[in-house]
C-alpha cells in the first residue's frame, strides 16, 4: 500500500508540473500575440529600434524549444524514477522471499535436533532425521549460491568468483547423466522423465553448472504442475548446436509473462496454484549459465494447462564458436594449472 501511494505521488507531482510549464507557455504565447497586435497597430508611431519582428519571433521560438527540452527531461526523469521504484518493489519482494526461503529449512532443521535432544530417537529415525537436515542444508546452499551468483553476474566477475570446470563431452552420454542426477536430486520419478532422441556429437560444458539448469528447469516443472510431474526431454544435433527441449505438462505461461520470466526476480502466480515458493531467480540463473556456455535458450507455452517448453542450444566442439569454446577450455585449464601447483 506505502509503495502504490509512492508512486502515486510521483506520477501527480509530474502531472502538476506538466501543467505548470504548459500553463507558462500558454502565457507566453497570449503575451507574445497581444504584444504582437500592439505593435502592429501602432508600430509606425514608434521608434524602429523599440520593435524588431526578429528578436521576437528569436525570443519566442527559442523559448519554446527550452520548454520542450525542459518537458523531455522531465518526462525522462519520470521514466527513470518508476523505473526505480519498479526495482525497488522487485527487491522488497525478493528479500520477503528469501526470508521465507530461509526461515523453512531452518525451522525444519531445528524441530529435528529438539526432537533428537528431548527424547529418545531410535537410531533409524535418527539417520531419517539426519537425511532430511542435509536436506535443508543441501537447499539452504543452493539459495546461497543462487545469491552470490546473481552478485558475480551483475558484477562481471562470474569466471573469478566461480571456478568453472569445462571439459568436452559426448553430448549424449553426458546430458543423460546430469538429467537422472537431477531427477535423483529432486526426487522426481524416472518413469516420468521420458528422454527421447540422440545427440552424435560434442560439446564442452560444466558438469555442476550445467546441472544447476536441468535442477532448475525440473524444479519449475514440478512446482507449477497441478498433478505429479511429467516431463519429455528430445535430444538432437542440428550441426552447429546440441538442442535440449524440455517439455512439462504443468499450467503453462501466459504470453505477457513469457516476455519477463527470464528477468531476475520475477515470478509466475497463478490462483490454482497459490503456495509456490522461490525467489524468482531461478530461470534468470538459468539463462546466464546457458549464455556463459556459449548458448541460447528460448520458451514457448501456448498458455493455460498447455504446459511450458524451453528449447536450450549449445555450441557442437569444433563446428561452432571455436574461439570461445577454446577460451572456456583454456580458463578451466589455466585455473587447474594454479590448483595443482
Amino acid at each position: 500500500m506505502k509503495q502504490s501511494r509512492s508512486v502515486f505521488f510521483h506520477i501527480l507531482v509530474f502531472i502538476l508540473a506538466q501543467i505548470a510549464w504548459f500553463s507558462l507557455l500558454g502565457l507566453w504565447i497570449y503575451w507574445y500575440v497581444s504584444n504582437y497586435i500592439i505593435f502592429r497597430r501602432v508600430g509606425d508611431k514608434l521608434s524602429p529600434q523599440i520593435f524588431s519582428d526578429t528578436t521576437n519571433i528569436f525570443a519566442l521560438v527559442g523559448g519554446l524549444v527550452l520548454l520542450v527540452v525542459i518537458s523531455v527531461g522531465m518526462s525522462l526523469i519520470f521514466i527513470y524514477l518508476n523505473r526505480q521504484l519498479h526495482l525497488a518493489k522487485l527487491y522488497d519482494d525478493f528479500i520477503a522471499s528469501v526470508t521465507h526461503e530461509f526461515k523453512s529449512p531452518l525451522s525444519s532443521m531445528q524441530l529435528y535436533l529438539e526432537t533428537m535432544r528431548k527424547r529418545k530417537v531410535q537410531k533409524e529415525k535418527q539417520v531419517e532425521f539426519i537425511d532430511l537436515m542435509l536436506r535443508d542444508i543441501d537447499r539452504l546452499n543452493h539459495l546461497i549460491n543462487s545469491i552470490l551468483y546473481l552478485s558475480g553476474i551483475e558484477q562481471k566477475k562470474m569466471q573469478h568468483k566461480y571456478p568453472h570446470d569445462f571439459n568436452i563431452y559426448d553430448a549424449d552420454s553426458i546430458l543423460r547423466e546430469i538429467i537422472k542426477e537431477a531427477a535423483r536430486q529432486l526426487n522426481i520419478p524416472l518413469d516420468a522423465i521420458r528422454v527421447n532422441g540422440a545427440v552424435n556429437c560434442q560439446c564442452v560444458i560444466d558438469r555442476h553448472w550445467f546441472g544447476i539448469v536441468f535442477d532448475n528447469l525440473f524444479d519449475n516443472a514440478v512446482k507449477y504442475s497441478e498433478g505429479p510431474a511429467e516431463i519429455d526431454i528430445h535430444l538432437s544435433c542440428t550441426g552447429k548446436n546440441v538442442v535440449i527441449e524440455i517439455k512439462d505438462k504443468g499450467i503453462g505461461i501466459s504470453l505477457k509473462d513469457q516476455k519477463k520470466v527470464f528477468h531476475k526476480f520475477q515470478r509466475i502466480n497463478h490462483p490454482t496454484i497459490p503456495n509456490v515458493k522461490g525467489t524468482g531467480l531461478g530461470l534468470y540463473w538459468v539463462k546466464e549459465i546457458v549464455r556463459y556456455h556459449g548458448g541460447k535458450i528460448y520458451l514457448f507455452s501456448k498458455g493455460y494447462k498447455q504446459g511450458t517448453t524451453f528449447r536450450i542450444e549449445l555450441p557442437v566442439y569444433r563446428a561452432s564458436k571455436k574461439k570461445y569454446l577454446r577460451n572456456l577450455l583454456k580458463r578451466s585449464k589455466n585455473k587447474l594449472d594454479v590448483a595443482n601447483e
